[in-house]
């Protein structure tokens, strides 16, 4: 009898796929958006490079968390979308 499994695997790879070239996408996000906000922070307050640096540090934090996030989310589906039993 085939494995259950056997029959998701292309789909199942697709998956990992998009998910592992998702990841870089969501970390420097983090980072472009917080030194954004932080630079504009900066321009209109006076206070440079301090803004810059502590929005890109929290975005840095915040992509961190979304990369474990999403990729706890991928090892805890079946491959269908449903949670592991």
């Amino acid at each position: 009898m085939p494995d259950k499994n056997s029959s998701n695997r292309p789909g199942q790879m697709a998956r990992q796929f998009a998910l592992a070239t998702e990841l870089p996408f969501l970390l420097v996000g983090g980072v472009l958006g917080g030194g954004f906000l932080g630079f504009l922070l900066d321009h209109w307050l006076k206070t440079r490079p301090w803004g810059m640096l502590i929005l890109g540090a929290v975005g840095f934090f915040a992509g961190v968390r979304q990369v474990i996030v999403r990729a706890s989310q991928g090892e805890d589906s079946d491959g269908n979308g449903n949670p592991k039993s």
